[in-house]
């Protein structure tokens, strides 16, 4: 019984020890700054348009640009709401709009078509991301179509 008992307390010295639980981390997208990002981004993402529509180029630019960091920032969440990723297309949409302003049709197709592949895979399909995917695509036959010249 003695040596059963040593081997016992052998074996049990021997186990790793338990692993150590890490606290869930919370989720990103449901912080109020991450709302609070989103929110700004939508706001230059209206005010890009209306630069464009008011044929002010770069007023427009200088605002696509002033997005990318907020539009860096929902992206790096492990799970973007449905409003990052339409602030995140519609500053993508106004991009490839202004590239193609620009002729830089290449360029341009490869946003468009980020936004294609963006809600081609967003689940659940809604007639809203049916609309973005439908517009993407048309912004990728536009590009086609200039490139084929």
């Amino acid at each position: 019984m003695g040596r059963a008992w040593v081997c016992f307390v052998f074996f049990v010295g021997c186990a790793s020890p338990p692993a150590k639980v890490e606290p869930a981390k919370p989720d990103p997208a449901q912080q109020a700054a991450y709302l609070k990002t989103v929110e700004e981004l939508a706001v230059l993402n209206r005010d890009t348009g209306e630069f464009l529509r008011r044929n002010r180029p770069e007023e427009a630019a200088a605002a696509i640009t002033r997005g990318q960091p907020l539009q860096d920032r929902l992206l790096a969440a492990p799970h973007p709401t449905l409003a990052a990723m339409e602030a995140v297309s519609d500053r993508e949409h106004y991009y490839a709009r202004m590239l193609l302003s620009n002729h830089h049709d290449g360029w341009a197709r490869m946003m468009f078509q980020k936004n294609a592949s963006r809600w081609k895979a967003w689940k659940p399909q809604t007639a809203e991301t049916a609309r973005r995917l439908a517009e993407a695509d048309a912004g990728i036959a536009e590009c086609d179509r200039r490139l084929g010249r």
